[in-house]
């Protein structure tokens, strides 16, 4: 296993030392697991599509004044 050295400020240090016991593991133990969890689920948003790229094929598909939002006759009672 190679090792691996970082930096962290103070109050982190002492939050890890705790969660560490309270897990009773060591502290690279939970350094490993928390990195292991983060990059998994870096990793799997990132395969995840945008929102955009679901209806993508559907933009422009729908006949109709171009922008709702701001036509007045559109806007007309809303928020009452």
């Amino acid at each position: 296993m190679r090792t691996v050295t970082l930096k962290m400020p103070d109050a982190l240090a002492r939050k890890l030392e705790i969660a560490a016991k309270q897990e009773h593991v060591s502290r690279s133990a939970l350094v490993r697991c928390a990195v292991e969890k983060y990059l998994e689920e870096d990793l799997a948003s990132s395969s995840q599509p945008s929102a955009y790229a679901l209806v993508e094929a559907f933009a422009g598909s729908v006949e109709g004044p171009r922008d709702l939002s701001t036509h007045p006759g559109h806007m007309e009672g809303y928020g009452e």
